[in-house]
């Protein structure tokens, strides 16, 4: 996962809405055991890390939201579009959780 963190203005982000592929939510859910209603909780994460997928970032910019989804640290992948977050993908992988417990000063 190759990123740079932003920071990103809070405000928008509180009033935005969500939406998503409902064939690339049944794919995740088989893929990572992650369903998209349930990775929009990694936003509500006051101490949720975004950072730019500098990766996968062609034609629009793609994004990383790591956050405490109530299981664990999700990280999920999204674009933003006029006020929208468009979730197309999710799950507890290791490096998402580095980086959380790294910008959050969490220690093991």
């Amino acid at each position: 996962m190759a990123s740079r963190l932003v920071t990103v203005y809070d405000a928008p982000m509180a009033k935005a809405r969500f939406e998503w592929n409902a064939a690339k939510d049944r794919e995740n859910r088989r893929k990572h055991g992650v369903g998209f209603a349930h990775a929009q909780f990694a936003f509500a994460d006051p101490r949720r890390v975004i950072a730019i997928d500098t990766v996968h970032s062609g034609g629009e910019e793609r994004y990383f939201c790591i956050g405490n989804a109530g299981e664990g640290i999700l990280t999920v992948r999204f674009t933003w579009r006029e006020g929208v977050i468009r979730i197309f993908g999710a799950g507890y992988w290791r490096k998402g959780k580095r980086i959380y417990e790294r910008e959050n000063q969490i220690h093991r």
